[in-house]
């Protein structure tokens, strides 16, 4: 799988959660912070790195990616922070066309949905290659079209919007259904996050005792750097 030479991964880090009591990428999970299952599965797909964060003195130990341009930090556009408005951080950040958010709690995030997202949109010219669930969209695991998205996205979070996807129903939109998903990406999982303690420990817990079969490691990021 080769780079298509236009596409930004923005993996999205915020800050604190509430839930979880500490910030997400941060947290250990199987001995790592979390933020490297998103950094070893996405970066070797990417043309452009970009983690946004609200505090990037926390996320120190990616100093080494971020000096050899592998990855770039990026800080809220907006004061107040909200889903839409994050959505607007990240595309407005970018500096290719084709731009793929991720949340950073999701453990098993698929480039090989990524880049069948991509191919959509290069295809058929549209604005947004979204899963869509039972459950609705999942904004935070599909690509966009920077130029015609950024725009709208930016009106919808200055009119008050503050729903990732309340700016959809005026996009070109391709969903991915469950079925285009599971042929992009066979091992499923994709979505699965992590919210609070628990449930970081119980998705811990299964892929030790196989619950959740782990995916395999792509490489692409040195270890974590041990510079103080």
């Amino acid at each position: 799988m080769s780079k298509s030479g236009n596409l930004t991964i923005v993996v999205q880090a915020g800050g604190e959660s509430r839930r979880m009591g500490r910030s997400k990428a941060t947290i250990p999970f199987l001995g790592e912070p979390l933020i490297w299952r998103s950094i070893n599965r996405l970066l070797p797909l990417a043309d452009e790195f970009i983690i946004t964060t609200n505090e990037p003195q926390n996320l120190d130990f990616l100093r080494d990616l971020v000096d050899l341009g592998k990855i770039r930090l990026v800080t809220d556009a907006y004061e107040k922070r909200g889903a839409l408005r994050g959505v607007y951080t990240a595309i407005n950040a970018a500096s290719n066309e084709y731009v793929a958010l991720v949340a950073c709690d999701m453990i098993f995030p698929s480039r090989n949905l990524i880049a069948a997202e991509l191919e959509a949109l290069m295809e058929t010219g549209a604005d947004i290659a979204v899963p869509r669930t039972q459950f609705g969209y999942e904004p935070f695991h599909g690509v966009y079209r920077r130029t015609t998205c950024l725009p709208v996205v930016y009106e919808a979070a200055e009119a008050g919007e503050i729903k990732a996807t309340g700016w959809f129903d005026k996009m070109q939109t391709i969903d991915f259904t469950s079925e285009k998903v599971a042929k992009a990406e066979p091992r499923g999982g994709c979505f699965i996050n992590v919210n609070t303690p628990e449930e970081l420990a119980s998705a811990e817990r299964k892929i030790i005792e196989g619950g959740y079969h782990e995916r395999e490691m792509f490489g692409g990021a040195p270890a974590p750097s041990s510079r103080g």
